[in-house]
């Protein structure tokens, strides 16, 4: 069918609807503080569950790209989120944010860096969106995150303080990093400022180093000297965070941010570029090889060993949205029709399987049968990942961030 088919009329109007239901799905997520719920099969919040900053964080970024799609209720729900940020999520004592406030209002330990790099995305995306005090809340997400998590002799970013930031957990993550290269990303764009630009590409050589070590198979957990952890979590193979072994779903999201920050970067030569993309092609082509109806039926597996065989078979939906973010963004820098390709594929299993045609939004788990499940992510959480793979994939300006391509697209 031609709705699945990339840079068709028809493809542009079933991800059009695709983007509106989403948008319409999260309605109901602030809370009275404005930290952001998390949303229950039908879009209603479950209020028995913590207010989650990184949650919080992707409905500001989702909402502020709302207002410039000129989704009606937008300006009122990214407002909601940002004073979730700026009031009961933020720190007036120690800086920063929780990592949330559980349902009693409590807050959760620990200062987390992925939960940061999301607060610099959001804020980027919601001074874009012209909303109050967001250029305040960038200003002071970067001080933050300058201060307590990126390591500029290193060109990495260490992972989680104790709430006061005075204990640093030994544990190094690849996942963090990864949403700090978007987050850095989108900031340069922003705010015009190029060391974030060049912080997100040393992170990123760092990561090629290591995938380029083991197949391309990207290694996520380290110990505190940056040594790879291989066998974390084996005990625990499908911890929502912190999986055991390789995640597919990571290495085809790096493929796009790797080609996002080579075709941005005013330092790379046209060959020196050729060459990231090549990585990223790689990257993105080892996990597909691995994880893309690998195990006899469709979809794309949360997790495999290190030989590249399935560990954990569930299906999650954020992998499938970067499946086809990936998948468009390879073809416009190569011209390859396997992406295209791919791009199909990837539409007619999100439209089979993964949308929820009754309630609304994404499943954001399913099993191998492709079955609803909820043991890693019961309900829909939040929108960021679904939103982003409606709009990334007709991002014709590939190096900038989503929110800042849609802010000069409209104007």
């Amino acid at each position: 069918m031609k709705k699945y088919i990339l840079n068709t009329s028809e493809n542009i109007q079933f991800l059009k609807e695709c983007c509106g239901t989403l948008l319409s799905f999260g309605h109901k997520f602030p809370a009275p503080g404005g930290g952001s719920y998390y949303l229950g099969d039908d879009g209603t919040p479950w209020k028995d569950r913590p207010r989650e900053t990184w949650i919080t964080s992707r409905m500001l970024h989702v909402y502020s790209i709302g207002c410039m799609l000129g989704h009606d209720g937008s300006e009122a729900l990214a407002d909601a989120a940002l004073k979730g940020l700026t009031g009961e999520l933020h720190d007036m004592e120690n800086g920063g944010w929780y990592a949330g406030l559980a349902s009693d209002g409590k807050p959760l330990p620990t200062k987390q860096c992925y939960a940061h790099a999301f607060v610099i995305l959001a804020a980027s995306s919601a001074v874009l969106a012209n909303r109050p005090d967001a250029t305040e809340l960038l200003e002071e997400a970067i001080r933050i995150y300058d201060k307590y998590f990126w390591d500029e002799e290193l060109g990495l970013s260490v992972d989680t303080w104790n709430t006061e930031f005075t204990e640093l957990d030994d544990y190094r993550g690849i996942n963090a990093n990864m949403h700090t290269v978007e987050a850095f990303l989108a900031a340069a764009d922003v705010l015009k400022d190029e060391k974030y630009r060049v912080r997100a590409g040393r992170i990123t050589d760092r990561v090629i180093g290591w995938a380029k070590d083991n197949e391309y198979r990207i290694p996520e957990h380290f110990t505190k000297d940056w040594q790879p952890n291989l066998e974390c979590n084996k005990e625990k193979p499908d911890d929502p965070f912190k999986p055991y072994g390789a995640t597919p779903g990571h290495g085809i999201e790096w493929a796009r941010l790797i080609v996002q920050w080579a075709t941005s970067s005013k330092s790379l030569s046209e060959e020196e570029r050729r060459g990231y993309i090549d990585v990223a092609e790689n990257l993105y082509n080892r996990a597909i090889e691995d994880g893309w109806n690998a195990d006899g039926a469709p979809g794309i597996c949360y997790t495999t060993g290190w030989d590249g065989k399935p560990i954990v078979h569930d299906r999650m939906h954020w992998t499938l949205a970067e499946a086809i973010n990936s998948s468009a963004v390879l073809y416009r820098v190569t011209g390859k029709e396997k992406y295209a390709k791919d791009y199909e594929a990837f539409m007619e299993y999100l439209d089979a399987y993964v949308i929820d045609h009754v309630n609304g939004s994404w499943f954001h788990q399913l099993d191998y049968n492709n079955k609803l499940l909820t043991t890693v992510w019961p309900g829909k959480s939040d929108l960021y990942h679904a939103l982003q793979a409606t709009l990334i994939p007709y991002n014709e300006k590939i190096g900038l961030s989503i929110a800042p391509a849609l802010s000069k697209f409209l104007l």
